[in-house]
């Protein structure tokens, strides 16, 4: 009898430690993957200065309402990730309630996340739901080659600049029917005007050449579109519409006042 219990309480004494040696094993199981885009892997584990949040907590809390809009227009077989319209459309309806914006009509999203071999420019319809444009559109040709990763608020820098914007009025200049851009973030993108960042129309935003070099023609920081749309595009968006340039650039996501206000985890930190 004494070995028969004695063997019971070695069998119970030995289950617990099987049991105890698969539990890390358990719950890294049921850790949660992050899956989605390089832009969306990039805000999801983008350190914040001054402050630690986890990867959960960088992400923004998606509306019902983006999600219908992004949803309706198909965005996502169009190339624009879900994380980059939310934090346009966060930024777009932070600014327009600071009466930033004249025409809210419209909102353009270039997405310099992405190749510029790919059609990163979305100009989207808000009032009648429709894609306008998904086309081309250059970068600085300091901001890099084929991917936009360098960018910049000063003069003659020849790289792009992140942020909101605000379309203005129209123009000929050298680069022949032109827009202006006025920048709605101090400190990085302010100086657009003086820079003469504008939207202009550009024979190297082109298909053939991306066939010919591997990737499209670069501008001295204007996003520039192709000549064949430049026109269309441009006055469709003209006169107070809202632009907003996105990047993988951590400098930009730790300083804009902009997203610091749209997104709630930060905001209430």
């Amino acid at each position: 009898m004494k070995n028969r219990s004695r063997k019971r309480v070695q069998l119970f004494f030995s289950s617990i430690f099987i049991c105890l040696l698969h539990l890390p094993f358990v719950f890294a199981k049921m850790k949660p993957k992050v899956a989605g885009t390089a832009s969306e892997t990039f805000l999801l584990n983008m350190p914040v200065a001054n402050e630690m949040f986890t990867a959960e907590e960088m992400a923004p809390v998606t509306s019902p309402v983006i999600n219908s809009v992004y949803d309706s227009l198909k965005l996502a077989s169009a190339g624009l990730s879900k994380q980059v319209f939310e934090y346009a459309m966060r930024g777009f309806d932070y600014l327009k309630q600071k009466g930033k914006i004249g025409n809210p009509n419209i909102i353009t999203i270039a997405d310099f996340s992405k190749s510029s071999c790919k059609k990163r420019l979305f100009v989207i319809d808000l009032k009648n739901y429709r894609v306008l444009f998904n086309t081309y559109v250059a970068h600085g040709m300091n901001s890099g080659q084929e991917y936009a990763k360098y960018f910049s608020n000063i003069p003659e820098s020849n790289k792009s600049s992140l942020g909101f914007y605000q379309t203005s009025t129209t123009y000929q200049g050298k680069n022949g029917y032109s827009m202006h851009l006025t920048g709605l973030e101090r400190g990085i993108n302010d100086n657009a005007y003086n820079r003469d960042i504008v939207m202009h129309g550009a024979p190297y935003v082109s298909e053939n050449l991306i066939q010919a070099q591997g990737f499209l023609g670069r501008s001295q920081g204007c996003p520039a579109v192709p000549q064949k749309q430049h026109k269309q595009i441009i006055d469709r968006i003209k006169n107070g519409t809202c632009l907003f340039i996105f990047g993988e650039d951590r400098n930009y996501f730790q300083r804009s006042s902009v997203v610091k206000n749209t997104m709630p985890l930060l905001a209430s930190k």
